[in-house]
């Protein structure tokens, strides 16, 4: 499969330094691996992948990088520690993340690809003191390509097109992408709040400042009685601290997700948050949606044991995968359910920890990271859990999928 006439644009404009925002599923990593192999084409030259962090780097285009490289047969050799491939005309392609800057301070690059860059943390300063210095002494070149998320950094240097003259910006949707149909946009629409359909499919730049939880209204707010028959599971959220240790519990409904109890212990521990659920529901049968953290030996663990294990000793059914999901994923999931349109989330009014969070809790001033020093914290990550679990965004992976070395090669 041949890259799409707007990959095809990108990567064959002219422009020294290029910033690309788009929809998800646009076809990102596929531009970003053709763009680094076209640059690479050229003999003894030097290219780099930069991710925010080692691990995005890592998994997102390692193995499609050497699945194309390979039926090229351009590979000399590959550097699996060091994520670094040595080709047969002397170049070197290598992956890099600015979580660890001082393994790109230094050298000297022809092409730079700067994936999800609007995850960069201080992404304006890494560009201006570490990424672009590399590339003064061979004139090298730079694409930036992510996701748009709020006016920051990167909508800095996607307006430098029209200041600037060697840049060249491109705002594309994701249906304008090719990769994913009308009614899967749709059905994405009606699934996910206005915001971050906006961001995410339409590639808006959504200003996120201010309160988290925008979606949540009176409307939220249902007391329900005679929820618990004898039959009824429990689902619980939780978080794991020593002071405060949360959970915030609900049941199904026909409509969606009722929280009716918060709980919030000072200086305890797990198996005293298991014992409290047990006598205030006489052991009823319960699925938890834990921190993915609790995985790990804890301190506050009796003999060592794991939070995981003492909730499954407890006889509670874990949900949790071996990450927590993405922060912006739980919000937006949050969001999406407390949506009055299409409500699928309500709260007790007795769970003021909970209301509480929903209509306070904000983002710290000029990013899109929750202030975790208001408090507010760690109910809405009990709540982010279980949603996320009971009712993630939908992103599901497109069918039929090509290695994206077969897509690329033959278009390079």
């Amino acid at each position: 499969m041949k890259l799409t006439p707007p990959q095809k644009e990108i990567i064959n404009h002219p422009a020294r330094f290029k910033v690309v925002v788009s929809g998800r599923r646009f076809g990102k990593t596929y531009a970003s691996i053709a763009s680094l192999a076209k640059h690479a084409s050229q003999p003894n030259t030097k290219v780099m992948y930069v991710a925010p962090s080692y691990r995005m780097a890592k998994q997102i285009v390692w193995e499609d990088l050497k699945s194309m490289l390979r039926e090229k047969n351009w590979i000399k050799k590959i550097n699996e520690s060091e994520l670094t491939i040595t080709l047969v005309n002397s170049s070197i392609i290598m992956l890099r993340s600015v979580d660890n800057p001082d393994s790109i301070r230094g050298l000297g690059l022809d092409h730079i690809v700067i994936d999800e860059a609007a995850d960069v943390s201080q992404l304006g300063e890494v560009w201006n003191a570490v990424l672009r210095p590399t590339l003064s002494d061979r004139q090298g070149t730079a694409l930036i390509i992510s996701s748009p998320k709020g006016r920051g950094s990167l909508y800095d240097l996607y307006q430098n097109e029209k200041r600037l003259p060697d840049w060249k910006s491109w705002q594309y949707t994701t249906i304008e992408g090719g990769n994913v149909s009308a009614e899967e946009i749709e059905a994405a629409k009606r699934d996910m709040d206005e915001k971050s359909f906006l961001q995410e499919y339409l590639a808006q730049w959504v200003d996120y400042s201010g309160l988290i939880y925008y979606a949540f209204g009176e409307h939220n707010i249902v007391k329900r009685d005679n929820l618990l028959d004898p039959g009824t599971m429990l689902h619980v959220g939780v978080d794991f601290n020593f002071s405060p240790l949360c959970a915030v519990i609900g049941v199904l409904t026909t409509t969606g997700l009722h929280i009716f109890d918060e709980i919030t212990l000072h200086g305890s521990d797990t198996q005293e948050l298991c014992a409290e659920i047990q006598r205030k529901y006489n052991n009823r049968r319960t699925i938890a949606y834990p921190d993915a953290s609790g995985a790990q030996r804890r301190s506050s663990a009796v003999g060592g044991i794991t939070d995981h294990i003492i909730l499954s000793n407890a006889g509670f059914q874990l949900k949790v995968g071996s990450v927590n999901p993405a922060v912006k994923d739980r919000i937006a999931s949050v969001n999406s359910v407390l949506k009055k349109d299409n409500m699928r989330l309500t709260i007790d009014p007795k769970c003021v920890k909970v209301i509480e969070g929903l209509q306070k809790h904000t983002y710290l001033e000029g990013t899109r990271q929750p202030d975790k020093h208001s408090g507010l914290d760690h109910h809405m990550d009990c709540l982010g859990y279980m949603v996320n679990h009971l009712f993630p965004i939908n992103t599901k992976p497109l069918t039929n999928h090509t290695p994206v070395g077969r897509r690329i090669q033959r278009t390079i």
